[in-house]
């Protein structure tokens, strides 16, 4: 019995270390492949859409930021015009208003709308009172990524992007494409980086920084520049392309299952050998008892024959 919960302590304290192990990796993929059908999830919606759909929409949402360009405390929305806000271009009913993806760290992820910590350990969020993320003069669009979560990859690179890199955003069916300008670390309450140029275009990718200690936010600002064919077709492509990481866990199995065979297998015929030893040494001692016993017994009878013998 002893043996049997030695041998069951030591599999669950593998199997606890194999899993602290994994477990990043394993997190990130499971975000990634979620990540992936949320944006397929939206791209077909969107194919499901007609022209009229698509005009009512990108309207609403050129009206609201319009609205926003103009209003005084743009980051303190009303009941009321959150209601609004979260209405518009929510094509799936999820939250979801469209994806981001950057080339260079090849990284393409869906943008929810706002902030809540729900969707910023899975997603990136749109910063609610900055301006949807259709382009156009005056508009100033910025969204929000974790960076460094053991679960998910999400915007842990962008500090790697550096001045002429591209990203783009997917918004219905059209693709807006930024190039980096400007690279700055602020404090959490500065927002003059984020505030709106009449006669611009920018985008923000906002993470928070140092890395691990995030005291600092990273804003990284991209303009508005003509698409490029090959990207814009890349963002499409690139939803999928996660999908065939779920072979990693399929091939993983088997191998922690046989590793885990093999140590129990090792356990028990090193248990087998040890109690072989010990039966054996047993043995022997049994026999020496038996054999000093038979010997005494022999001395015994001899002095006793002896003292026969002197005694007649």
């Amino acid at each position: 019995m002893r043996k049997k919960f030695g041998n069951l302590i030591l599999v669950l304290i593998m199997l606890i270390g194999v899993g602290l192990l994994v477990y990043p990796t394993f997190s990130d993929w499971w975000n990634s492949f979620h990540q992936t059908r949320a944006i397929a999830g939206y791209t077909a919606a969107v194919a499901n859409m007609d022209r009229e759909e698509f005009d009512r929409m990108w309207a609403e949402a050129e009206a609201f930021n319009t609205y926003l360009s103009q209003k005084s405390g743009r980051f303190n929305l009303s009941e009321q015009e959150l209601e609004t806000y979260n209405s518009i271009l929510d094509v799936t009913g999820t939250g979801i208003m469209g994806y981001i993806d950057i080339p260079s760290i090849k990284i393409s992820l869906p943008v929810y709308h706002g902030t809540d910590e729900a969707i910023l350990q899975i997603a990136i969020g749109h910063i609610i009172g900055t301006s949807f993320p259709i382009g156009g003069e005056g508009s100033h669009c910025a969204v929000s990524g974790h960076r460094g979560l053991p679960s998910a990859k999400l915007f842990t690179d962008i500090d790697k992007l550096q001045a002429g890199d591209k990203f783009l955003l997917q918004v219905l069916d059209r693709t807006l494409t930024y190039e980096v300008d400007q690279i700055r670390i602020v404090l959490p309450q500065e927002l003059q980086d984020l505030e709106i140029d009449p006669y611009s275009d920018y985008c923000t990718l906002i993470t928070c920084t140092p890395y691990g200690v995030n005291t600092h936010r990273l804003l990284v600002r991209g303009h508005r520049v003509d698409n490029d064919n090959t990207d814009a077709t890349r963002v499409t492509a690139d939803a999928m392309r996660f999908e065939p990481v779920i072979v990693a866990p399929l091939v993983a199995a088997p191998i922690l299952f046989i590793l885990l065979i093999y140590v129990l297998i090792s356990t028990s015929r090193w248990n087998k050998r040890r109690t072989a030893k010990r039966s054996k040494a047993d043995i022997r001692r049994s026999i020496g008892k038996i054999a000093s016993k038979d010997s005494r017994k022999n001395d015994s009878k001899n002095d006793s024959k002896n003292d026969t013998e002197d005694t007649e």
